[in-house]
């Protein structure tokens, strides 16, 4: 296939990209305009999430499929414009539509564990992303291979929030973990996630949703000890008080830290035959590529 992936150049796209285009796939990168952009090895257009006319004329007939992999703009109204104007030219032909979300819009699980047809009770950073989740959804009634994906905490490469912790060490000399030491992570390597996004847009039926995550439940003082390990800094993790946390990193990212979630990305193991392969999140941070 002809894939347009919007976020290719980011932690989680470049990652996506390099598996499609392993398996065969001929990826289109999207652009910003404007920007110093290094040549790469991938054909590219350009657009931008604010300018819906830039996104619907990068979705022309020879693209077989879009993923959309970009951070979203913060905006409801404008993201629920980028997802329309992504879509509008795959209706009525069965092209395949990919849209990135998260667990976060579970909200905290207390004991259980959620799955994919588990509520929404999204934490405020991502208050309004199950609505953008329905309307990708709901592309599916009018002919578009529609699906979401909803990643976990993505980790490996040395990079995503597990690297926070890493730097957090460092600075506090001692692990530190955001207000409560008993929060859980669902986790998932970046490259098993990207894994994953190539079977789903492969495979995945229109209407679906995903779940990106190889660990359910991870104890956050497992990964931030670990954490301290790769900076070098040994102790217990210590408590960072939730109030400190949100002067320095903003109230909005804090919280998410401090949200404690068991979710299970089983479904896709079962019916995509997804077969996560890389280190667990523990050890990568302890022995693997954040050292």
């Amino acid at each position: 296939m002809r894939i347009l992936i919007v976020g290719a150049r980011g932690y989680l796209g470049s990652a996506v990209a390099e598996r499609l285009s392993a398996a065969g796939h001929q990826v289109v990168e999207l652009v910003r305009p404007g920007g110093a952009h290094p040549e790469g090895p991938y054909e590219r257009r350009v657009g931008d999430l604010t300018d819906p006319g830039s996104l619907t004329a990068a979705v022309t007939p020879d693209i077989d499929a879009v993923i959309n992999l970009a951070t979203p703009t913060g905006d409801a109204d404008a993201d629920a414009a980028a997802v329309a104007a992504l879509t509008g030219p795959l209706r009525g032909t069965g092209r395949a539509f990919v849209y990135t979300s998260g667990v976060w819009v579970l909200g905290a699980t207390g004991s259980a564990t959620a799955h994919e047809d588990s509520p929404t009770d999204p934490i405020a950073i991502v208050g309004y992303r199950p609505g953008i989740e329905r309307q990708v959804l709901a592309a599916a009634e009018d002919g578009v291979r529609a699906t979401v994906v909803r990643p976990g905490i993505v980790y490996g490469r040395g990079g995503g929030i597990p690297a926070l912790l890493v730097g957090l060490a460092r600075r506090h000399g001692a692990p530190a973990v955001v207000a409560d030491p008993a929060v859980r992570w669902p986790m998932v390597h970046v490259d098993d996630l990207a894994e994953l996004f190539a079977k789903v847009v492969e495979q995945a039926p229109a209407g679906t949703l995903w779940h990106g995550v190889s660990q359910p439940a991870v104890p956050v003082r497992e990964l931030a000890a670990a954490a301290g390990q790769a900076a070098g800094v040994a102790g217990e993790p210590r408590v960072w008080p939730l109030e400190q946390a949100r002067a320095e990193l903003g109230e909005l990212f804090a919280d998410a830290l401090a949200l404690d979630q068991s979710v299970s990305g089983q479904a896709a193991r079962d019916r995509l035959g997804w077969e996560p392969r890389h280190p667990e999140a523990v050890a990568d941070l302890r022995d693997g590529s954040y050292r």
